[in-house]
């Protein structure tokens, strides 16, 4: 049975980090364990770095954004013997197990631990991109679509006062659901996504309309959207093999094309990082806490390999290998719901 617990959280932060480490910790402590964390994820796995985390430090960070423990986006199978250190260091710190919190990078690297070395993991999902697959939701989602709501709302106000289009850019790499949430809830009259070609010609002329018809119109768009001709400078990859999405971003080729095709001013506004920060709402400070909870009593089991799910209203284990077997990306059936309002 475990006696000391490893925590760690790896690649971007997002809110509900904090709940979901102080429930861990509060629950570990049920069973008698020790927690310490481990500091900027797998680098510091790497490292040999922690912090201890007694209750007093974890006890009011459940409103607290970002993650007490530090993150990065440290590939420990991209670093010279950096899979082994983290076994090593494992056995070298004393822990008897280890939670990791992440997305699917993180995660995918924990199975890979897991499969290859027999390392006692528990994952945790958490990403504000929403694409963990075998799991409803992530914890970080729901803050990131109502800080990005907020912005779009603002805009919608700004545009309407100079009779504009509006351009929204939010997060989203590979998957969409950011920008479809963000754009279902403010309203928006266009939303662009990775999963879904654009139909420039269609969605200039809706714009025209809608702007005519109330004075503004609002886009909204994922930075992983593509528009053909366009290069958003998409050539530097991270130690994951992701694209890093750096310089003219795909808000800006939309509000030249869309200025070009109707004649209408248009702005841009980049969310960026804006939406990873600040305070959980109350649904991603319950999902984490839930999760965090979970992932300590699964530690207790001994069920290993495992990561902590939401399906439907209940939290259940499921295979680390399942749950970073693919993204989760927008499917046709919310794709169909998305176009309904574009006509």
């Amino acid at each position: 049975m475990a006696k000391k617990i490893g925590i760690l959280t790896g690649g971007g932060d997002c809110p509900g980090l904090n709940p979901a480490i102080r429930a861990c910790v509060l629950r570990a402590h049920d069973f008698g364990y020790e927690v310490v964390g481990i500091l900027e994820g797998y680098k510091g796995l790497i490292e040999g770095k922690t912090m201890p985390l007694p209750i007093e430090e974890i006890e009011s960070i459940v409103n607290k954004g970002g993650t007490l423990i530090g993150t990065s986006r440290t590939n420990p199978y991209k670093k010279e013997n950096g899979a082994q250190k983290c076994v090593e260091n494992l056995k070298k710190l004393g822990l008897d197990a280890l939670v990791v919190m992440g997305g699917e990078d993180t995660l995918g690297a924990a199975n890979k631990l897991y499969t290859e070395y027999k390392m006692p993991v528990v994952g945790v999902p958490k990403t504000m991109d929403n694409d963990l697959s075998a799991t409803d939701y992530t914890f970080g989602f729901d803050t990131a679509v109502t800080i990005a709501v907020d912005a779009a709302e603002r805009l919608i106000d700004t545009g309407r006062s100079h009779r504009r289009v509006m351009v929204l850019e939010v997060m989203g790499r590979h998957a969409g659901w950011v920008a479809l949430f963000t754009g279902l809830g403010s309203g928006a009259d266009w939303i662009l996504i990775p999963e879904k070609e654009p139909e420039i010609d269609k969605m200039c002329a809706h714009l025209k309309k809608a702007q005519q018809r109330k004075n503004y119109a609002l886009v909204v768009a994922s930075e992983g959207a593509s528009v053909p001709g366009t290069k958003t400078g998409k050539e530097a990859l991270d130690e994951f093999g992701h694209m890093i999405l750096k310089k003219r971003g795909i808000g800006e080729h939309i509000a030249e094309i869309i200025e070009k095709n109707t004649g209408i001013e248009t702005r841009v506004a980049v969310i960026g990082h804006i939406q990873r920060g600040g305070e959980p709402t109350l649904f991603d400070r319950i999902l984490a806490t839930r999760v965090g909870l979970k992932s300590a009593e699964l530690v207790a089991e001994g069920k290993f390999g495992q990561m902590v799910a939401l399906k439907g209203n209940e939290i259940v284990p499921v295979s680390l290998a399942e749950a970073t077997a693919k993204i989760k990306t927008v499917t046709p059936e919310w794709i169909d719901l998305m176009e309904v309002f574009f006509k």
